[in-house]
């Protein structure tokens, strides 16, 4: 097999790149258009010298994880998207500690950790995404986050160097970190843990799932939380009270269970979302003078 590094961008497009992929059905609120070339990564090295060859070609290139916080332009994306999905998902342990690839989803690394006894990411077995994307973001939920278990970060820079980031490097704060910063490519995490017991694993793990079937819109596509908590508010708290639960454009819709969600309904565009995420904030803005700033990752098609 010819050396990962040895590949030219002809060689890749004839052996591992898809042209005109779609990627609604990647991405959790179904909305995008498709990617110009796209990658299903099997082996870093291969991703790596994509990565390498596009930035070369001045092509830009789009790391894609289980798309759950992601709302991209209804044009597509023009240039690479690298999928790190289940073929890049390894877990393995060693006593308390867990070395990750990205691509694994973080419902199975959380069941992976209650399996073996390790207390400290019951938090994430509902979060609808990758470890690589919970990383980037220092995902949390119901007072646990990502950087209470993170040792160490394995990243990639633009120069192809790799970097193992501490957990005091990876600068990790709310829904932010260093590699979101620097653009680096996030490969994996040593994370590490206290023991636990099992059952009582399951049962936090449990509780935590009833509370978000019982509290958000599961049944309708989205990307979760679509805004930032603002400092001493509460984003979901704000749209409710502006009166903008079942605010409806196009097949975008304020959540009537939860404002703080904006939901699919049927048929929506990317677009429909952007109009109604800049009426949202239009109105909460004029009514408590509060700017919501978007959690989820805004590619092409910024607009307005």
């Amino acid at each position: 097999m010819q050396n990962a590094s040895e590949l030219t961008w002809q060689t890749l497009r004839e052996r591992y790149l898809i042209e005109n992929k779609p990627l609604s059905p990647l991405l959790s609120i179904r909305t995008g258009g498709p990617a110009r070339y796209f990658l299903e990564v099997q082996d870093s090295a291969v991703a790596l010298r994509a990565w390498q060859l596009a930035l070369e070609k001045n092509i830009p290139v789009l790391f894609l994880g289980s798309g759950s916080n992601l709302l991209l332009a209804d044009e597509g994306f023009p240039g690479l998207v690298i999928h790190f999905g289940s073929g890049y998902a390894d877990i393995v342990l060693k006593e308390n500690r867990v070395f990750a690839q990205c691509g694994v989803t973080m419902k199975a690394l959380s069941f992976f950790a209650a399996d073996h006894g390790l207390k400290g990411l019951t938090f994430a077995a509902g979060i609808p995404g990758s470890l690589g994307g919970a990383l980037l973001m220092n995902a949390g939920a119901y007072g646990g986050e990502m950087s209470q278990v993170v040792e160490a970060v394995a990243c990639v820079d633009q120069n192809g160097r790799h970097l193992t980031l501490s957990r005091e490097e990876a600068q990790l704060s709310y829904r932010h970190s260093r590699m979101m910063d620097e653009k680096l490519l996030i490969l994996g995490a040593t994370l590490v843990f206290e023991p636990g017991d099992k059952a009582q694993l399951y049962e936090e793990m449990a509780a935590y799932q009833t509370m978000r079937r019982d509290k958000q819109p599961l049944t309708y596509p989205s990307v979760g939380s679509f805004f930032k908590r603002p400092p001493g508010h509460f984003a979901g708290a704000l749209i409710e009270q502006a009166g903008l639960k079942g605010l409806t454009i196009g097949g975008a819709q304020v959540s009537e269970k939860h404002a703080g969600f904006l939901i699919n309904i049927g048929g929506a565009t990317t677009r429909d979302f952007l109009d109604l995420k800049m009426e949202v904030q239009r109105r909460v803005m004029e009514r408590f003078g509060v700017l919501l700033e978007p959690e989820v990752r805004i590619i092409g098609d910024e607009g307005r």
